[in-house]
């Protein structure tokens, strides 16, 4: 029998240098078919995008998608089944991040934080997992999104360190739930990473932090994602790795 077609879903997908899309990238060089999520992106980019990465010969769509609101992981479930077919990779890099220490932080600020990276989360995985197991596979891989929250104390960043905090116990627990039906469920904190948040004045103070001597790229993430990803990653899950260069905090 021959093998089925791989296909994932990527949220988060919001600009042309983030981890986003260096994963839809790296996952369409390895013919991975392509389904994105992204909110408020220029209003060139989700188009321009697609095409680029269909020319690396995989079929690619796009949703626009406010994951704050309710039931949008049934929204996107249903699109991404209707334009390329039910994934068996489900990536959440979408994040939501505000700066707050404990005299800032309010309920809105908390709850903004909440519904995107631990509701949406959690609930596109679950639903993920609830119409995987309708299918004959046994290649589900569910990657999540960290940042080391338990690598070190966050201090300004409350509401962002808790939820994205969450995710860790979260990929744990539900990996152990899923092995059964042939799913995979790891998190990857890529360190701080150069994408489209840093200037000059932080990639001079993060630097030499770095044991292997650079800042992380989007494609570091992207690597150790795409093998989790893999058929060479099926013996792997529960687990949350860190790929950070020999990042030192303090």
């Amino acid at each position: 029998m021959a093998k089925s077609q791989s296909i994932a879903l990527i949220t988060g997908v919001s600009n042309d240098t983030g981890i986003g899309a260096a994963v839809c990238r790296k996952l369409a060089q390895q013919k991975t078919d392509i389904f994105f999520t992204h909110w408020q992106a220029a209003s060139d980019f989700p188009e321009c995008f697609r095409s680029e990465i269909m020319d690396l010969g995989v079929r690619c769509e796009f949703l626009e998608v406010d994951l704050a609101q309710r039931d949008a992981e049934e929204a996107i479930l249903t699109h991404v089944k209707s334009a390329v077919g039910f994934p068996n990779i489900l990536i959440n890099n979408a994040a939501h991040s505000i700066d707050s220490n404990y005299m800032d932080l309010t309920g809105k600020i908390l709850d903004d934080h909440y519904m995107v990276n631990m509701r949406a989360t959690f609930l596109l995985s679950t639903e993920f997992a609830k119409e995987f197991q309708q299918t004959s596979r046994k290649d589900g891989r569910i990657i999540n999104l960290t940042s080391g929250q338990d690598q070190g104390p966050m201090p300004g960043n409350l509401a962002y360190a808790a939820t994205k905090g969450a995710i860790s116990a979260f990929t744990s627990s539900l990996s152990a739930e899923l092995a059964e039906l042939g799913i995979t469920v790891n998190a990857v904190n890529p360190g701080p990473t150069d994408t489209n948040w840093m200037d000059d004045e932080i990639r001079n103070y993060l630097r030499p932090k770095f044991g292997l001597g650079r800042i992380g790229k989007p494609e570091d993430a992207a690597n150790l994602i795409a093998f989790l990803a893999s058929e060479e990653g099926g013996w792997i899950t529960g687990q949350v790795m860190h790929s950070e260069g020999g990042f030192l905090r303090g």
